[in-house]
């Protein structure tokens, strides 16, 4: 695996789930037709611990969160041959991991580090890499990469900010640049990345081969296109539309869509309200139809709702609505209300919204709206 020139998806807990990472990845190429899953299901449960396909097979790195040699490999030879490396993180700040002495308390611990990597090293032919954080001082970071690099990893990620630093802060570019000057491995710079722009900038600050993001792909996962970021609300419904069509988990999936809400709106208007409403997948699904919508202009409205199944697994019934309402002056806010016509219990598949609108003789247009969930 070359890691050399790449925009990479940082892992993000709850966040880095197939869907999401699918999403990201249709912004760099093509959209992918994925005929079927590969899921790892915890032992005794039905619950998937990771999941992921064919089509990302060659790019897709699986984190883990370790603080043992022995147990980090058996977990990496279970997911060796469906992932293109194995990362080991060291950087994460949160409670739940550093009590376990996995993340950035393994900073701390460059011995049970080397134990780690090389017991991956010498039993798996997948890349190994790793994800750090800034130390204490700039010479204790680049010190710790080097011991590192000497421990045979493919590449090595870098996060410009210490634990202690809040997201809020500026990432340290040039400390990472002290990093990129004492390796010879490709260093993958993290930290305020943006906009698209931002992925040249910091590459030309710390010269590392490739750069990382996370919260501005969390924010709006188009920022990987170099054409420039697609409308937010656009990106949200592709987001739900591939969460329903791969099964996520529900929790995962209300994580994502609230921290996409607080960035551009907030969690207590209508929108963020039914999303932390919502139960199952087919609700969140149905947020974005029990939105009001807003029309600028005078006229007669003829909104058709028109449901189309595609999926097996479809449970309740779709029926046919019409409705006409006059419209006094502009920025009338027509709520239509969809539950009685749509009298679904769960449901996941395509809805196609036809808004028909005439008013003058001058104007008239035909607007179709597709949700494919």
């Amino acid at each position: 695996m070359d890691y050399r020139n790449k925009l990479v998806l940082a892992p993000m807990v709850r966040v880095g789930t197939l869907p999401f990472r699918m999403l990201a990845a249709e912004f760099v190429m093509c959209a992918l037709d994925v005929l079927g899953t590969v899921d790892v299901v915890e032992k005794g449960t039905d619950s998937v611990v990771f999941r992921t396909c064919p089509e990302e097979r060659s790019r897709v790195v699986f984190q883990m969160g370790t603080s043992d040699a022995v147990r980090a490999l058996r977990a990496a030879q279970t997911v060796c041959l469906d992932v293109a490396a194995v990362d080991i993180n060291m950087g994460c700040p949160k409670s739940f991991s550093i009590s376990g002495g996995m993340g950035a308390a393994l900073l701390a611990k460059p011995d049970l580090i080397h134990d780690i990597l090389t017991t991956l090293k010498r039993n798996l032919d997948t890349p190994v890499t790793c994800k750090i954080r800034l130390l204490r001082t700039p010479q204790d970071t680049v010190e710790l990469a080097r011991r590192i690099e000497k421990a045979g990893v493919s590449a090595l990620a870098v996060h410009g900010r210490k634990v202690a630093d809040r997201p809020r802060d500026p990432a340290k570019w040039s400390e990472i640049a002290d990093v990129v000057a004492a390796v010879s491995i490709p260093v993958i710079a993290n930290g305020d990345v943006f906009e698209y722009e931002d992925f040249e900038r910091i590459k030309v600050a710390t010269g590392a081969s490739s750069v990382m993001v996370a919260r501005g792909a969390l924010w709006n996962a188009s920022i990987f296109s170099p054409k420039g970021k697609l409308p937010y609300e656009d990106v949200k419904r592709e987001y739900v539309r591939k969460s329903i069509l791969w099964d996520n988990d529900m929790k995962s999936t209300k994580h994502t869509l609230k921290e996409m809400i607080m960035h551009y709106s907030c969690l207590e208007l209508p929108e963020g309200k039914a999303v932390i409403k919502s139960e199952t997948l087919a609700d969140l699904a149905l947020c974005k139809l029990r939105q009001w919508v807003l029309f600028h202009y005078f006229g007669l409205i003829s909104a058709e709702l028109t449901g189309i199944c595609l999926l097996d697994n479809f449970m309740g019934k779709i029926s046919t609505m019409s409705t006409s309402t006059k419209v006094d002056h502009p920025l009338e806010e027509v709520k239509t209300s969809f539950e009685y016509s749509l009298q679904v219990a769960k449901m996941t598949g395509w809805l196609k919204i036809k808004l028909q609108i005439s008013g003058a003789d001058w104007f008239d247009l035909m607007i179709t709206v597709t949700w494919q969930f």
